[in-house]
C-alpha cells in the first residue's frame, strides 16, 4: 500500500494519533505535531468533526466536551501545511460527512474509526474520493468486518485498503489485546494490508504488533500522560516514549527481515567452519576401496558433505590417508 512516499511493504507506516489530545487548542496541536515529527514517526492523525452531527442532542454534557474540543476547519488546514513541512504524513479522522468532504481537499488518505466502521453512509462518501483507505476494526466480529471488506473492494483497489486489528477499550487490559488476531486478519484477508491500532498502557503492544505482521502501527500520542483528567492521555505515549516506540519498530521490523528462507550473509563463514566433511574412520592405504564403514564426518565443511557418501563409497584411493583425514575429490578414483 502507498501512503505518500511510503510503502508498506518497504516499510511499518508508524502513525502518531493525536486525535483530541490537544484539548481544542490550536497552539497545543502545532506543539504536538512538532513533537511527534522529532519522535521520528511517519505522520499525524487527528479527529475532524462537527458536535451536532455526531453526538446526540440529549447527551449534553458529551456535547459540551466536544465543543471544547473542537478545531475548525480553517486551523486543520494549517495544521496539514505545518505537518508537511515536517516532513509528516497529515491526515485526520471524519466522524460525520461534512467533516469527510472538507478533509478531502487536504489530505491524501482517511481513516475510519472502530465506532463508525458500520456507519456506511459515512464509508461510501470515502470510498468516491478514491483514496487509500484505514479501517480500524474494534468492536466488530469477523462476519461484521467481512462486509467492510466487501463493501470497500467492490468500490476501491485492493491496494487502497487496509485493516487494522483494534480492540475499543480505553486502556485495553494486557490478557485482551489479541495481537494474533493479526495473523488472522492477514490469512482472511491475504490481498490487503493489515495493521494495529494500540489503546494499551505503554508501547509494547505496538512493537510487538510488528513481529505479528502489521505494517500500519497506530498509537495514540500526548505531550503529558498527566496533562489533564481526559482518558486518552493516560494511555498515550509521550514524545519520549513515541521516540523509543518508533526506534523498537524499525528495530523490529529489520529482526523480521522478509517471508523466506536462505543462508543470510554472515552464516557464511559458519557454513564452512560449522558443517561436515566425510573422513576416514582409520588409517587406510593406497588402493583401498572406499566402503561405508571406513567413513566417519568430521569438522569443517569442505569436502563431501555427509550426504554426498555415495559418491564415494566404492571408490578407491590414490594415496595413503591418515585417521580423521578429510577426503577430497582428488583423492579418489
Amino acid at each position: 500500500m502507498k501512503i505518500g512516499k511510503v510503502d508498506t511493504d518497504k516499510k511499518v507506516f508508524i502513525v502518531a494519533e493525536i486525535g483530541n489530545n490537544h484539548e481544542g487548542s490550536f497552539e497545543v496541536a502545532k506543539k504536538m505535531i512538532i513533537k511527534a515529527a522529532a519522535a521520528g514517526v511517519d505522520a499525524v492523525k487527528f479527529q475532524t468533526f462537527i458536535p451536532d452531527l455526531f453526538v446526540s442532542s440529549e447527551d449534553q454534557t458529551r456535547l459540551d466536551r466536544l465543543r471544547s474540543f473542537q478545531l475548525s476547519f480553517n486551523e486543520f488546514n494549517e495544521l496539514s501545511k505545518i505537518a508537511k513541512k515536517k516532513g509528516l504524513i497529515f491526515f485526520s479522522t471524519p466522524l460525520d460527512i461534512k467533516s469527510a468532504k472538507f478533509l478531502n481537499t487536504i489530505q491524501p488518505i482517511f481513516k475510519i474509526s472502530s465506532g463508525d466502521n458500520n456507519f456506511y453512509q459515512l464509508i461510501d462518501k470515502v470510498i468516491s474520493f478514491g483514496k487509500p483507505i484505514i479501517i480500524s476494526t474494534g468492536i466488530a466480529n469477523i462476519e461484521e468486518i467481512k462486509k467492510i471488506y466487501k463493501k470497500c473492494s467492490k468500490k476501491n483497489s485492493y491496494e487502497k485498503l487496509a485493516l487494522l486489528h483494534c480492540v475499543s477499550s480505553y486502556p485495553v487490559p494486557t490478557e485482551q489485546t489479541n495481537l494474533a488476531s493479526i495473523i488472522y486478519l492477514k490469512k482472511t484477508f491475504p490481498k490487503i494490508v493489515i495493521g494495529y491500532s494500540d489503546h494499551t498502557l505503554g508501547i509494547d503492544a505496538a512493537v510487538f504488533s510488528v513481529m505479528a505482521g502489521a505494517r500500519i502501527v497506530e498509537k495514540h500520542f500526548t505531550l503529558d500522560n498527566n496533562y489533564s483528567n481526559f482518558r486518552d492521555h493516560k494511555l498515550s505515549a509521550n514524545p519520549e516514549q513515541m521516540r523509543l516506540m518508533v526506534n523498537k519498530i524499525r528495530k523490529a521490523e529489520q529482526m523480521l527481515g522478509k517471508e523466506e528462507k536462505k543462508i543470510q550473509k554472515c552464516e557464511n563463514e559458519v557454513k564452512r567452519l560449522g558443517r561436515r566433511s566425510i573422513a576416514t574412520a582409520r588409517n587406510l592405504k593406497k588402493g583401498h576401496k572406499l566402503s561405508s564403514s571406513d567413513l566417519i564426518c568430521v569438522r569443517p565443511g569442505k569436502g563431501f558433505f555427509p550426504s554426498e557418501d555415495k559418491k564415494i563409497i566404492g571408490k578407491r584411493i590414490i594415496r595413503n590417508l591418515k585417521f580423521a583425514q578429510i577426503i577430497k575429490k582428488s583423492d579418489i578414483k
